[in-house]
């Protein structure tokens, strides 16, 4: 059985997503009514998925994501908000967030997110596809599988999308990776929105290799991406 950590402040609510979640989804959710709790809980045990509310008292979502984030770089993380502020949203998945949903929300709607981030992380932990999954990238060493980049004593963990973007520039070396081709691969919609999205990833990605000046991911206008090792 799967187990998910719902942090949320409002007690209604709360329950009712912990019941239904339990019933329907056959989950094991512990709920948490604020991010002080939460964060404790997190420490305790090890959870397939996380859902937290963004406006707490004691500690926000956001911090809480961000605090959980140095402990764990993988695990599948949903922000809930009644913000709908583009700002927010992009806050969210530079925090690392896998996704986000805006309250209110059909808890059906809720149950398809976790499903399809659940399905996701358990393919990208025991897939065998043929792609190669080890690539060296000027003085840094990229390993898919453990989503791990590293260069001498410097480790640097990747997030699942954070990864599987990386593996499709590297497979596509010196070729352009068009926007659609990986918005497909990656989130399967290229809608406006996840494109947002990957270009936070993208950003990251850029820090992670800057201290080597001979790789480099460039902007081919209208069309997408370009991962050049000279």
């Amino acid at each position: 059985m799967k187990k998910i950590l719902l942090v949320e402040d409002d007690p209604n609510l709360g329950l009712l997503l912990q019941d239904y979640l339990q019933l329907k989804g056959k989950f094991d959710v512990t709920l948490c009514k604020d991010g002080d709790e939460g964060l404790r809980a997190y420490t305790k045990q090890q959870y397939d998925l996380l859902i937290l509310d963004v406006m707490m008292p004691k500690k926000d979502g956001f911090t809480l994501g961000k605090e959980i984030r140095k402990i764990n770089a993988t695990v599948p993380i949903i922000f809930a908000t009644a913000k709908a502020m583009i700002e927010d949203k992009t806050m969210a998945f530079n925090l690392g967030g896998d996704d986000y949903i805006t309250k209110p929300f059909r808890i059906e709607e809720l149950l398809l997110r976790i499903n399809a981030l659940l399905k996701r992380s358990d393919t990208t932990e025991k897939k065998g596809d043929d792609k190669p999954s080890q690539f060296k990238l000027g003085i840094y060493n990229f390993d898919y599988t453990s989503q791990l980049i590293t260069h001498g004593d410097t480790i640097q963990k990747l997030s699942t999308k954070e990864a599987e973007l990386l593996r499709l520039l590297c497979i596509k070396k010196n070729e352009v990776l068009t926007r659609e081709e990986a918005l497909l691969n990656i989130w399967h919609d290229d809608n406006y929105f996840n494109g947002r999205s990957m270009d936070v990833f993208l950003s990251k990605i850029r820090k992670y290799l800057k201290d080597d000046p001979s790789v480099e991911i460039i902007n081919v206008h209208g069309r997408g991406y370009k991962l050049l090792i000279n």
